[in-house]
């Protein structure tokens, strides 16, 4: 391989922008060689301001160039799992947003050519490189909590996604708390065995109209009898907030909300503080370069992704049972969600 990792970035949206910016300016090895979007102009803008003249409209254009060693995969999610697998047979190594798929099969046949090409895949679970998180994930391997008992999760957003991104998005569980799922299992170094969701509707009634939630909580058992409570929010008037708490034999660690600053004001009429940041683009953005650092680590130097298409399946089991349960108002075993994805 070149000196240089020469990526191609797929999709040049929201996150696909700040990768490429990251990738430039922020990642040692890397090069981003090429982009492609079917929004080609707005990709030749945006290229351009780093100074990237190939920019194609197929995606196919990237994941064949002989050129390309790696591709990031920041496209709808709909086109992630085929986008994979024409990767992998091209002998690319993948960095996939989250989820690989809604679906259970097209996921496991998408690792399946990952698996046989023996290519990296990494995926965008960027929470687990926030450094607060990371420091809590070290307290707990390193034992200085003890045993495991509990894990608390906070993840709310400043407001509702328009209802066109609710719709295709896989519902909240399958979108939103993915990650939480996800950061769940990074703490608590056990897998869930089982789920129980319930979810309402309190904030934006035509989230209702296409069969969603915009609030919910989710509780997690683990093989090692911990236990694990979400709490989601589409709406949190005062910011983004991100709070994470795990409880042990020996003790516990929580990771706050970020700010603007830590400035304490004390006054007559009370004391204040700043609230957090607005939303993940000003609170993860520094999480967003590491997990593109270590892709391209593990790319250099033969090693396992941090972030794997194992952890991606696991997730997406745990988002299944979740939405299950809260539809039919029961918990729901992973193993019941891995036998129903085998039945035809």
């Amino acid at each position: 391989m070149a000196e240089k990792v020469r990526v191609g970035v797929i999709g040049v949206g929201r996150i696909g922008k700040i990768h490429i910016e990251n990738l430039c300016y922020g990642v040692p090895n890397a090069e981003v060689a090429a982009v492609a979007d079917i929004n080609v102009n707005e990709a030749k803008r945006w290229a351009g301001k780093f100074g990237i003249t190939n920019v194609a409209n197929d995606p196919m254009a990237i994941i064949t160039d002989e050129n390309i060693d790696a591709v990031l995969i920041c496209s709808p999610t709909d086109l992630h799992a085929q986008q994979i697998i024409a990767a992998a047979d091209a002998g690319k190594h993948i960095f996939c947003e989250k989820p690989i798929a809604n679906d259970i099969v097209k996921t496991k046949k998408a690792l399946a050519a990952v698996r046989k090409a023996k290519v990296k895949l990494q995926l965008g679970f960027n929470r687990r490189f926030d450094p607060n998180f990371q420091k809590i994930h070290t307290l707990v391997r390193e034992g200085a909590l003890g045993e495991v008992h509990s894990i608390k999760i906070t993840s709310r957003d400043p407001a509702p996604p328009p209802i066109s991104y609710v719709k295709a998005s896989g519902g909240i569980f399958m979108d939103m708390t993915i990650h939480d799922f996800d950061m769940a299992r990074y703490l608590a170094g056990s897998e869930v065995t089982e789920v129980y969701a319930v979810g309402s509707v309190l904030i934006e009634p035509a989230i209702a109209e296409v069969g969603d939630y915009d609030s919910a909580v989710v509780v997690l058992k683990f093989a090692n009898q911990a236990v694990c409570v979400i709490d989601n929010s589409r709406k949190a008037v005062y910011g983004y907030d991100q709070r994470v708490e795990v409880f042990g034999q020996k003790g516990s660690a929580t990771a706050y909300n970020k700010k603007p600053t830590d400035v304490e004001i004390s006054t007559e009429q009370g004391v204040y503080t700043d609230k957090p940041l607005y939303f993940f683009l000003e609170r993860y953005m520094d999480s967003f370069r590491m997990e593109l650092c270590d892709f391209i680590t593990a790319v250099t130097s033969n090693e396992e992704p941090p972030v794997t298409g194992e952890d991606g399946l696991h997730a997406l089991y745990i988002a299944k049972a979740a939405a299950m349960s809260a539809g039919e108002n029961r918990p729901v075993s992973i193993e019941e969600i891995e036998q129903s994805a085998l039945t035809p």
